[in-house]
């Protein structure tokens, strides 16, 4: 059987991105980034809050962390309970220690749920990044644009009363997006997206109404993924994210451009008593540089744009 000649024919196939939400480029060929002090790694810290309803329906897909027995899943349940209620301050007291920034992404729903939580995170001064309505409530291709469209801003609107802030960065639940997303995301008054994690600089991309920044958090530097779905240890985590700064700290002064290191915790993991130290090991190797500028989401996006200009 001959195949049809238009089998193989694809109108988007061209050099780069089969897409025109960024221009493709390999990071070496751009111009070089600096940060503030000459600093040559930012480190960006996002603990993050969520909250995974008892009866999730893992619809259309189940998000990492998700409840995964039959109906009531107490044991999963109580344990991300554990991070919001206990876990975090742990987290909170080891950057207060070192004097670092974060930037916490969190559920609209934790922020009606936790009051407490919320006003020690306004306390410790982190900056609020919204990561949607809660965990059963995913963004996904083939949903409606509309009921989107209203999940982004109610979690805005919930997240700015709660907190006093209103959200200048997202991170979607489970990192997932429809085709839509971009678009309304930057409709919405969203700066910069967390949920691609493909670079080690923040990238402009290019929606239906104007500039959306893409800032890179890497799955390799996540304590969900490396403790929990890749069951290393704690020494191994450590270890890795001592690895990760040192390896960038080095292709900076090699390069002469900066580049970004960012550590995602969530409480319910690295919270726990037998974990909190490797992060404290980690983060004292990290500060040992002279090289680290600690800063928020905003802090580091308002520095990039000051030398990447738009076009």
């Amino acid at each position: 059987m001959t195949l049809d000649p238009g089998y193989l024919r694809y109108p988007r196939r061209r050099y780069g991105m089969d897409h025109d939400l960024y221009r493709w480029s390999m990071l070496r060929q751009r111009p070089a980034v600096t940060w503030p002090g000459g600093a040559k790694v930012a480190l960006l810290i996002v603990p993050v809050l969520e909250w995974f309803p008892l009866d999730m329906a893992n619809k259309p897909f189940a998000p990492p962390g998700a409840m995964s027995t039959a109906y009531p899943d107490l044991r999963h349940y109580t344990l991300r309970d554990y991070g919001n209620r206990v876990g975090i301050f742990r987290i909170l007291d080891e950057l207060a220690r070192r004097g670092l920034k974060a930037t916490a992404a969190i559920n609209a729903a934790v922020a009606l749920r936790y009051p407490a939580l919320i006003g020690a995170i306004g306390r410790a001064g982190c900056e609020v990044m919204a990561h949607g309505r809660d965990m059963a409530h995913l963004h996904y291709g083939g949903m409606d644009r509309e009921a989107e469209r209203d999940l982004i801003e109610t979690t805005l609107d919930q997240l700015e009363r709660a907190t006093g802030q209103r959200p200048r960065g997202w991170m979607s639940p489970a990192k997932s997006q429809s085709w839509a997303t971009p678009d309304l995301l930057q409709a919405a008054g969203v700066t910069y997206c967390c949920d691609w994690d493909n670079d080690d600089l923040p990238y402009r991309m290019t929606t239906g109404t104007g500039d959306l920044v893409a800032l890179p958090l890497s799955p390799d530097s996540e304590d969900q993924a490396i403790v929990i779905r890749d069951h290393h240890s704690e020494d191994a985590f450590a270890q890795e994210l001592c690895d990760q700064f040192d390896l960038l700290n080095a292709e900076a002064v090699r390069t002469g451009s900066a580049r970004l290191m960012s550590i995602t915790l969530h409480p319910w993991v690295t919270g726990q008593p037998y974990r909190i130290g490797a992060l404290a090991a980690a983060l004292d190797h990290i500060l040992a540089s002279p090289d680290v500028w600690s800063a928020s989401g905003t802090e580091i996006v308002e520095a990039w744009q000051t030398q990447v200009p738009p076009g």
